[in-house]
């Protein structure tokens, strides 16, 4: 990293010149800086030009970079006057000669790395259109993404690391990172990273590194980092760049977003950057309310003087987005979509609707919680850092970052959308845990209108007959949506930090230094049963049992909710303290060969608490009506806690070599054992009302890797071969007692998994206006040993067993994913289309049924109408595949995946089951105006 301040002096003298790329395009943004005692430096405007005033006589060296571009040193006599150079940068196909920070303690040249990182610049930004965090990263080699659920929800993964990402923690093993320091410092069940994180404008670019040194660079993140570094803008002119966007996504629903940044000197070497963005989105799928809306605000002001920078940032995040579930399909080996259900469009999200539940927390104080399916997540971030870096005396510097932040994350939406029969039992003991139990005249009636949308007779179920309907109105499928009111709020206030100290000496690049990371979070989760039509755009059902001479009871209230807070209570707070001592030497064994060695000590202490809950119990439920069962079954705190108190310490290790075979081409290699210790979701989940005798087990992981990087002329390439070792996987199935209406954990397995795999990026450029880029993994993913427990569907023991499945493949990994893409641009004209394929993956580790492979195809078409206006038209999913992401089990309340295996297939050929599909087709018309 290259620093420094301007210059003043009395002597008139410059030195100016334009940048351009090769087919002499200017280059805005470029980097120019003159090795003067201070340094002089300037960035390029939007022709290219830059200026330095004040230039010295005397040789000295200028240095030119920009991300994507083979940067230039040039010797250069100045004597004194002005002076006029101009450069055309040669492209850095895959940017293997610029610096990276991303898993390296010191910025390295990614050639000279040992570690296998990729970057996505400006430009590569630009050609997504905007999906969330981990829809953009489907671009990173050997990543694995489902963003199937939206913009957060999601999952991403690399070589295998996969086993505990596979439900409500998609970024269990990686880090989501900004400007080198975690978005967030814990996850747990639906809190996760993503929630807190959106790209716009103020990205400059991302870099992403997978497993290798993560283990001992990033926290308790050794599956990978993925850091987006913000805009730095040095120019003497106010600069800047205002984007809009609109177009549509699926059948025809409209998005809209605005974008802005701006940056500039201030005088003295201070200068400051600030933007951000804000949308509207109706979403990908159709529902009856607005998908996503708000935005963010990010900033920051640097200070640079003669050693080094001082840097004050933030971020602002207020936003509300959704996410969505499943769709229900037949035909095990070709699915299907069921029930009039489509793969492309239909979401089965509870309608909006405005409801009170009790807060079963302060039921004595009559507290309720709001409660709106259409808000879905409401996330909220502020956070603000200080990144100062320090040469110091006898080749010494320092560097700090630290960063405070509270988040508060508010779900409000649906879980699950399972078929439930009005043939079924589980749909009159859901209203009220069975008290009492609903039998005779059951009546639906649409809560909007008012009006009765079926009247039946459930008494003949219990003989083992179908229900009667008793009036020509049926209800669609004869059935009622299984599924709940997710009410969740999550609070977290966090510090986090990370202190470096650097010592060059002889061939020694020598770092040493500390993280720490203290987070007090809470969460409240509250769930009841809700009442709506099995089909697209459900209708809420206002529900009651009108038998003929006795009081009407409400098994629901007006909005459809019923068995108010009866299904899910988890109340819990937790105090985390995260601490790290690291150090790494990068030895320069000869001019050509680097060895760099690292150890990281990290100890993590978890202490909070659980609430243990009991449903209210009063005749005549809360409010003593003996007519509305619905409000019978709340459960509150007994006033009892089960506590945990418990600390992780683990060394971790890592170990890279590289060799320099010429300018542009080097051999790498590298060894690992890194150590992912428990997430909250371990005590929050698996222990509701039992004591938290034990911690939770650290996976261990081995990670080993070869690679070449080659950065020739027209053609450049990186590939790794890997191998991967996960160890101490807990696994716990989510399972619902029908007999019961309970819904618990199981007791979990400890299992290993292990992968081999290629992984590859390769661009070549045959002439000057044409680009090809081809990246991707195979692998062969191993569920080396693997228990699951089968609860058989009940809480009771006395018919549980453990099966085994060691030996099958590692459910969720594709044994083949690739992204195959060409760029075309001419003077004012550019073009891309990219090709992304997910090979068949296994949907649970049974094997016992396939995702089958799919393709998307995104592309686009920009025109450079003036030298600061510029328009794009993007499509993503461009030919509107139905690719199949996930796989979420039998169509049934509270089932899971790992519930289907062989067996149950064989025995249940038609039934129906539950995938999620790919987001569909997005188009988008965005407008670029740079200054």
């Amino acid at each position: 990293m290259i620093l420094g301040q301007t210059l003043l002096i009395n002597a008139q003298s410059s030195l100016n010149g334009t940048i351009t790329d090769s087919n002499n395009n200017p280059i805005s943004g470029a980097t120019v800086f003159l090795n003067t005692e201070p340094i002089l430096f300037s960035i390029t405007d939007t022709e290219g030009k830059y200026y330095l005033t004040n230039t010295p006589t005397g040789n000295y060296i200028l240095s030119i970079s920009y991300l994507g571009f083979k940067p230039i040193n040039d010797n250069v006599s100045l004597n004194g006057n002005n002076t006029e150079l101009s450069y055309n940068l040669e492209s850095d196909l895959l940017n293997l000669h610029t610096v990276v920070i991303t898993g390296n303690f010191t910025p390295t040249i990614q050639l000279e790395s040992s570690t296998s990182v990729s970057t996505l610049n400006t430009k590569d930004l630009k050609q997504i259109v905007p999906q969330g965090t981990a829809n953009l990263l489907q671009n990173i080699p050997g990543t694995f993404v489902d963003a199937s659920a939206g913009e957060v929800f999601t999952r991403v993964y690399t070589r295998g690391i996969s086993a505990a990402a596979e439900d409500d923690m998609g970024w269990y093993y990686v880090s989501l990172q900004e400007d080198d320091l975690p978005v967030s410092l814990v996850q747990h069940s639906y809190y996760g990273p993503d929630l807190f994180h959106r790209a716009d404008l103020m990205t400059a670019n991302v870099e992403a590194l997978r497993g290798g040194s993560a283990s001992i660079t990033a926290m308790n993140a050794p599956g990978g980092v993925y850091n987006f570094i913000s805009r730095q803008t040095n120019s003497k002119e106010l600069t800047g760049e205002a984007q809009l966007q609109t177009g549509i996504k699926g059948e025809g629903n409209p998005y809209y977003r605005a974008d802005a940044v701006l940056g500039s000197q201030l005088g003295n070497n201070w200068s400051f950057n600030a933007g951000g963005h804000y949308r509207h989105d109706e979403g990908a799928r159709n529902t009856d309310f607005t998908f996503s809306k708000g935005g963010q605000f990010k900033f920051n002001l640097t200070k640079v003087n003669s050693r080094g920078y001082f840097k004050l940032y933030g971020k602002y995040l207020n936003d509300y987005t959704n996410r969505y579930n499943g769709v229900a399909a037949t035909n095990w080996d070709n699915p299907e979509a069921a029930f009039g259900q489509d793969f492309n469009s239909s979401a089965l999200l509870m309608p909006s609707y405005n409801a009170s539940i009790p807060d079963g927390r302060y039921l004595e104080d009559g507290k309720t919680n709001r409660f709106n399916p259409s808000k879905g997540v409401h996330a909220k971030d502020l956070a603000i850092g200080l990144d100062l870096f320090q040469s110091l005396n006898n080749n010494w510097s320092i560097k700090n970052n630290m960063k405070f932040s509270t988040k508060n994350a508010n779900w409000q939406t649906s879980i699950s959308n399972a078929f439930v029969s009005l043939s079924d039992p589980t749909t009159y003991y859901l209203p009220s845990n069975g008290n009492p139990f609903p039998v005779g005249q059951i009546v639906f009636k649409n809560t909007r209108t008012g009006d009765e949308m079926a009247r039946i007779d459930n008494s003949p179920i219990f003989a083992g007959s179908p229900i009667n309907y008793l009036t020509e109105s049926t209800l669609p499928n004869d059935a009622v949506l299984g599924t709940s009111t997710w009410y969740k709020d999550n609070d977290a206030d966090e510090f986090m930090q990370q202190l470096t100290l650097l010592k060059t000496w002889d061939n020694h690049d020598f770092s040493f230094g500390f993280s720490t990371g203290i987070s007090n979070t809470s969460v409240f989760t509250q769930g009841s049963f809700a009442f709506s039509t099995y089909e697209n755009n459900p209708t809420m059902l206002e529900v009651t049992l009108e038998n003929p001479g006795e009081p009407v009871l409400y098994l629901s209230d007006e909005h459809g909710v019923s068995n108010y807070g009866g299904l899910f209570f988890t109340n819990s707070r937790a105090d985390v303290f995260q601490a790290a001592t690291f150090v790494n030497d990068v030895w320069a064994i000869s001019d050509n060969i680097q060895l760099d060695l690292g150890l990281r000590y990290e100890s993590i202490y978890h202490k909070g608490s659980n609430d243990r809950s009991t449903p209210f119990t009063q005749n005549g439920g809360l409010d003593g009506d003996e007519t509305t069962i619905y409000d019978n079954n709340i459960l509150q705190p007994t006033g009892d806690r089960d506590s945990f108190n418990f600390n992780y310490n683990y060394l971790s290790y890592s170990a890279g070599l590289n060799i320099k075979l010429t300018e542009d081409a080097s051999l790498f290699g590298r060894y690992s054992r890194g150590n992912k210790a428990p997430e909250l979701n371990y005590y929050f989940n698996n222990f509701a009302n039992v004591p938290i005798i034990n911690a939770g087990e650290v996976q261990k992981i081995k990670q080993a890797e070869l690679g070449l990087k080659s950065a020739l002329k027209d053609f450049s390439f990186t590939t790794t071969l890997f191998w991967s070792e996960l160890k101490n996987i807990g696994v716990s199935n989510f399972e619902f007692d029908d007999s019961t209406s309970s819904i618990f954990y199981t007791p979990i397995q400890f299992n290993n998994s292990q992968t081999f795999g290629l992984e590859w990026e390769t661009i070549y450029n045959p002439i000057q206006y044409l680009t090809f880029r081809f990246n991707g993994v195979l692998q062969n993913p191993k569920a080396r040993k693997w228990n699951i427990y089968d609860a058989a569907g009940s809480v009771d023991i006395a018919d549980d067993s453990i099966i085994n499945y060691s030996g099958n493949r590692l459910p969720f990994n594709p044994k083949l994913l690739f992204n195959l893409s060409s760029e075309f641009q001419k003077n004012k004209v550019s073009s891309f289309i990219k090709w992304k394929y997910t090979g068949k993956r296994e949907g649970n580790v049974a094997n016992a049924f396939q995702l089958a492979a799919y393709s998307i195809f995104d592309a686009g078409i920009g025109y450079q109408i003036n030298k600061n206006l510029s328009a794009r038209v993007l499509a993503s999913n461009l030919l509107n595949s139905d690719g199949l992401a996930n796989f979420f089990g039998a169509n049934s309340f509270g089932a899971n995946a790992n519930g289907v295996t062989q067996d149950y297939i064989n025995d249940n050929p038609d039934a129906s089951f539950i995938v999620v599909p790919i987001l569909p087709r997005s188009t988008m018309l965005t407008l670029n105006y740079a200054f």
